[in-house]
């Protein structure tokens, strides 16, 4: 399998972060998962997968697939089958129509560097926000405190709303995706 090779740096991961989409399913070994969810609904299904900092969705239907990765590293990624990839540091949108299929897939990513007490504020709301979708949720500890991804959604008749969350505390680091993937 073909990996995207990164030189390894001391860059923070607001700088690293990034989204990436692929026209592929990705496989589960290649990602340490700490929550899976699988919903088949009507002509789709979608697969989320949680992992510590970062989150996957598959989105298929009539033989398209529209795969999204947000991972605070390139390293270990399958350069196979990437439409796109882009850094999410401050705010970014974008849209893909797959070829071919009636398969559409929209995106936008917010990143924020909060202050200590405005970190956890925001921390303790979404973390309320988690526990009312019953969304997915893990939580662990860095260095400088509390740290969480979220991977929330809601699924319609042909489309399914996905919102995530990452939150790192040793950079103040609120990471937001919200994503579309749709029938048309």
């Amino acid at each position: 399998m073909t990996q995207i090779k990164t030189a390894h740096t001391n860059a923070s991961c607001l700088q690293t972060y990034q989204s990436v989409l692929y026209s592929r399913p990705l496989h589960p070994e290649l990602f340490s998962i700490v929550e899976h969810r699988n919903v088949n609904f009507g002509p789709y299904q979608f697969e989320s997968w949680l992992m510590e900092g970062r989150h996957m969705c598959r989105f298929e239907i009539s033989g398209a697939c529209a795969c999204e990765i947000v991972s605070e590293s390139s390293r270990g990624l399958p350069e196979t089958g990437v439409v796109e990839s882009l850094l999410c540091a401050g705010e970014r949108e974008f849209e893909y129509r797959f070829p071919r299929s009636k398969l559409n897939y929209m995106a936008s990513v917010q990143t924020e560097q909060l202050s200590q007490n405005l970190y956890l504020s925001t921390f303790e709301e979404l973390d309320d926000f988690a526990r009312e979708e019953q969304a997915m949720v893990h939580r662990w500890d860095d260095e400088i405190g509390p740290c969480m991804s979220i991977l929330a959604y809601q699924r319609l008749a042909k489309e399914v709303h996905v919102q995530a969350y990452h939150f790192i505390a040793r950079e103040g680091l609120v990471l937001r995706t919200q994503s579309l993937f749709e029938h048309l």
